[in-house]
């Protein structure tokens, strides 16, 4: 399956802090999907990993299905994630078979291993997708650009850069999405994720003069703008 956007989570249930670009970019014809790192199954607070991956490999297709998007999910297990090669390669060939023109993931300052494994093992990912002297099942895919995603545990040094506009139809779609995940309905963790990811959408877009907004960081190398004047031709 191709898509337009690719969110690349370190757990099921992290494009919480993201579902609502996905909302947006489906809202807007964009073919958008989601791979999953890891099931995310060892935060239940009686449920065995087991059963709870089980039960999030559920929750994540139903998320998918409601947003419209592709899924594709690996089987790392939770708080274990590497960063190494095979890791990178499974990811470079779901690039090659998704064709994303964007990748949103993990901002590495974070507060858990995961996320910063996530944003780790991604540029060497899409540099092994965009070779084709990497040798894989696929031909090679390049173009894809990356942008680093805002998350309550990814804010060490995290620096809000581009604003995307939601419409308050994104943020009831994103919101029936996640309602999927037990984890956003109560009983499994006492953070209140949909209150926070729905406040902070409407101040970014007090900052910027929209209703609401998500934001995102970009790798440092895409700081680079070329032009040929600082100022309009009078």
């Amino acid at each position: 399956m191709n898509v337009d956007l690719l969110a690349v989570g370190a757990h099921m249930g992290d494009e919480v802090a993201w579902g609502m670009a996905l909302a947006a970019h489906r809202r807007q014809g964009f073919r958008i999907g989601m791979l999953h790192l890891t099931p995310g199954e060892k935060g239940h607070p009686s449920m065995s990993p087991e059963a709870y991956a089980e039960q999030k490999r559920g929750e994540a297709q139903a998320c998918a299905d409601l947003l419209g998007a592709g899924l594709w999910a690996f089987d790392y297990r939770d708080g274990e994630l590497p960063v190494n090669e095979e890791v990178k390669f499974r990811i470079c060939d779901v690039l090659r078979e998704a064709q994303p023109k964007l990748v949103l993931t993990h901002w590495r300052g974070s507060m858990h291993k995961d996320h910063t494994a996530a944003a780790d093992n991604l540029p060497d990912a899409l540099f092994y997708a965009a070779i084709p002297g990497f040798e894989r099942a696929l031909p090679a895919h390049r173009g894809t650009r990356l942008l680093f995603g805002e998350n309550w545990e990814d804010l060490r040094g995290y620096e809000p850069e581009r604003y995307l506009q939601v419409l308050p139809e994104d943020l009831d779609a994103w919101e029936r999405a996640m309602g999927c995940y037990a984890l956003f309905r109560g009983g499994v963790s006492a953070f209140p994720y949909l209150d926070y990811y729905r406040a902070l959408a409407r101040t970014r877009g007090c900052e910027v003069g929209y209703e609401y907004a998500v934001t995102f960081a970009v790798p440092t190398e895409a700081r680079r703008q070329r032009v040929t004047a600082l100022l309009a031709a009078p």
